[in-house]
């Protein structure tokens, strides 16, 4: 019993101790394709820089100023909407890439940037038809370059989703193992009976 338990201790102490931490290279058991949190911890702050850039490209527009040359409210709150999840992505994006293991933090990360990125062409097409064209074509290519980022933190997020499940299923494995090496019955105490 002893056993079973230490063995289930120095599992939850450390559920992957095969995955390299930040600051040590990867080794052989890691699956091809596969970005240790060292490789992507740059990933995110070039996030967290990126969105830095976007954000104060972003609160030099004004809103407003297109509802008066005829624009949509809607086209105001999704600047507004916009600013605010920049804002968010830099500050998460910051924290992940001193903690890159953290699962549903990038996943919130995740989301933010796609909801950014699905957000922006609105505010790009406001730029164009109630500002300029040329600013419009500036923000157009600003958020353009995350492209690459945001593609290798999906697929890191994919892949430790992949490698947690992997790590829950081993140990729900060996806790049924030593249920079941607990609950039976010794085989001295049958031949007594």
């Amino acid at each position: 019993m002893l056993l079973c338990g230490g063995l289930l201790g120095a599992q939850s102490a450390d559920p992957n101790p095969t995955r390299p931490t930040a600051g040590q290279p990867g080794t052989s058991s890691q699956p091809a394709g596969f970005e240790t949190s060292w490789e992507i911890a740059p990933v995110f702050t070039e996030i967290s820089s990126h969105a830095g850039r976007l954000g104060a490209v972003l609160d030099k527009i004004d809103g407003q100023a297109w509802v008066k040359k005829g624009a949509s409210e809607t086209y105001a709150a999704q600047l507004d909407s916009s600013r605010q999840q920049v804002r968010a992505m830099e500050a998460e994006a910051k924290a992940l890439a001193a903690n890159p293991d953290r699962l549903s933090a990038a996943l919130v990360l995740l989301f933010r940037i796609q909801g950014v990125d699905t957000m922006l062409p609105s505010v790009e097409e406001a730029m164009r038809k109630y500002q300029s064209p040329v600013e419009a074509q500036a923000l157009t290519r600003l958020a353009a370059e995350n492209g690459l980022n945001r593609d290798r933190v999906q697929n890191y997020v994919v892949n430790l989703a992949s490698e947690r499940e992997q790590d829950l299923k081993v140990m729900d494995e060996e806790a049924q193992r030593c249920r079941s090496a607990v609950t039976a019955v010794p085989t001295a105490a049958r031949k007594k009976k």
